[in-house]
């Protein structure tokens, strides 16, 4: 069992593709150009998250959850999307990677799977594994778990989610 703490919101994390910073109040109107898209949420569990009051609740979850990020494209600096660490459980040495979305534009790049490697890197350098819980009828974010070599260990019902069945996915480190 790990005793290091695990800090959810550290300064900025990059790589060559993207670069995450810790998310701001002042990122809302950006990051809700991105999520007006409703096609961005077709798949996920809250499918109306495109309404600006629906979204702006997202993003309240999002600033309280100290763990939030803003994606940005390293060489343009243009916003991507939004990504966060939640759910921190020391006894287990786990933490959630998710509430991931990324703007149509950027859809089949490099850029999801850049953002929740450079988390994972970061994350296991703490905890021994990561959690991924997934909308049942999202079948775009299953793939992109199962790419990272996640399994598939549970189905949870939200009841505060509207009762939508999820997935939840396991990435264990490999010593």
């Amino acid at each position: 069992m790990k005793t290091l703490n695990f800090n959810l919101q550290p300064e900025i994390l990059e790589n060559k593709i993207i670069k995450l910073i810790p998310l701001q109040e002042d990122h809302f109107e950006t990051l809700y150009e991105i999520a007006s898209d409703p096609l961005v949420w077709e798949q996920h569990p809250i499918k109306d998250r495109y309404k600006k009051d629906v979204f702006k609740s997202f993003f309240e979850g999002a600033m309280s959850s100290k763990g939030s990020f803003l994606i940005l494209d390293q060489e343009t600096n243009e916003v991507i999307g939004t990504t966060r660490f939640y759910d921190y459980n020391p006894e287990k040495s786990n933490v959630g990677i998710g509430y991931t979305f990324i703007g149509r534009k950027f859809w089949g790049g490099p850029y999801n799977a850049a953002a929740k490697k450079m988390l994972i890197d970061y994350a296991f350098k703490t905890v021994d594994s990561i959690l991924f819980h997934v909308g049942a009828e999202n079948i775009r974010s299953q793939k992109a778990v199962l790419k990272l070599g996640a399994v598939k260990r549970n189905e949870i019902i939200y009841p505060d989610n509207g009762g939508v069945l999820h997935f939840e996915y396991e990435l264990a480190k490999i010593e």
